[in-house]
């Protein structure tokens, strides 16, 4: 039932941010370089010929990994959401990427980040494999999540498609102006101003028991 897990995804996130205090997640300006061009700011198709910045682990019950093309964040701690980032920073942008749910419960949560500060503030954009959308933040190392969302939880669309599928998610951050887009349709905007820049980046999480396994591709940052 979503009512039920959001609940546990708000209390078990923090077990995942202290087993990672030590991961790397400086950022900086992202100024010209091979993950730049075709007309956007940033951009990394995974096929490994040239790092982006990612960073990849093996800890905490998930694995972050690039690899055929694609990144892929795999879990089996129920609950927790990983995420990565490729250590950047931008002011107003529109985040796009092909999401894939190749293996695992339909229960889960996966999508973008934009504006990230650190692991305890940042806004996320997430979608779920049995057909819910949300956009959240996070605001405070002792904060759970706040859904951003008119019901202040995910709701549900059948734009999304659900299961082992895949769906390009688009997220917007621009001023104070939150939006998020599936499958080339608008599916809500919220007002935010608490963050104002940021890295990007990209999360998944399993909502129950068993493992799940989400793979990216086609990561691109654009100028409004």
């Amino acid at each position: 039932m979503r009512t039920a897990t959001i609940v546990t995804f708000a209390l078990l996130i923090t077990l995942f941010l202290a087993a990672c205090e030590d991961i790397p997640v400086p950022f900086g300006d992202s100024g010209p370089d091979a993950c730049d061009g075709g007309g956007a700011l940033f951009l990394d198709d995974f096929s490994g010929e040239q790092d982006c910045g990612w960073v990849e682990y093996n800890r905490g019950g998930a694995v972050v990994a690039i690899e055929e093309g694609g990144l892929t964040i795999s879990t089996s701690s129920p609950g927790e959401i990983f995420w990565t980032n490729p250590e950047r920073s931008f002011q107003d942008a529109i985040i796009n990427v092909r999401a894939s749910q190749v293996d695992g419960v339909d229960d889960n949560a996966y999508g973008l980040i934009c504006r990230y500060q650190d692991e305890f503030n940042f806004y996320i954009f997430l979608i779920s494999g049995d057909g819910y959308y949300a956009i959240g933040k996070y605001s405070g190392a002792d904060q759970p999540i706040i859904y951003l969302t008119p019901n202040g939880q995910y709701e549900a669309s059948d734009v999304i498609n659900q299961g082992i599928a895949s769906n390009d998610i688009q997220a917007s951050c621009i001023g104070s102006e939150l939006s998020l887009a599936i499958n080339g349709q608008p599916l809500l905007t919220v007002t935010d101003a608490q963050f104002q820049e940021g890295d990007v980046g990209l999360a998944a999480s399993a909502l129950q028991q068993g493992t799940v396994e989400i793979r990216f591709d086609d990561f691109r940052v654009f100028a409004p």
